[in-house]
């Protein structure tokens, strides 16, 4: 998944989810806390594959993931490609009003429009971005 969506949360906690995310999502996907403060959202196949390593996991390397669990949403769109967020997730991750959806690889992430423009222009330079690519072998 990739892109950078602006969209706004309804007072009844409802987040309309973008076309381009929706298409690799698919019908039924899972939102939960994400890093940093932020939603995660998981496709069914992502999903499934994150759990199945979870649970090859030795029992004591699993309860830090308790949480994440524990806070999961199993969300479907209304008809007009909407979900509703739970009102712990939505405190979780300070989200009010503007949000933004962005892409990330096999995950989307929900953020406060906020606190993602301060994360992004802190991340944004070229010094950063040199040592990300470097890190990771390009």
């Amino acid at each position: 998944m990739t892109g950078e969506y602006q969209h706004t949360i309804d007072s009844k906690g409802r987040l309309f989810i973008p076309a381009k995310i929706r298409e690799e999502l698919g019908d039924t996907f899972y939102l939960t806390i994400g890093m940093d403060s932020c939603l995660s959202i998981y496709s069914q196949r992502s999903w499934d594959g994150f759990t199945e390593k979870f649970e090859s996991l030795p029992y004591t390397k699993t309860k830090g993931m308790r949480t994440l669990f524990a806070n999961a949403a199993k969300c479907e769109l209304d008809g007009q490609g909407r979900i509703l967020i739970p009102g712990k997730l939505r405190q979780y991750a300070g989200l009010s009003k503007d949000v933004v959806v962005i892409g990330v690889s096999t995950r989307a992430e929900i953020w406060d429009a906020q606190r993602w423009h301060a994360l992004e222009e802190e991340e944004l330079t070229p010094d950063k971005l040199s040592a990300v690519m470097e890190e990771l072998g390009f």
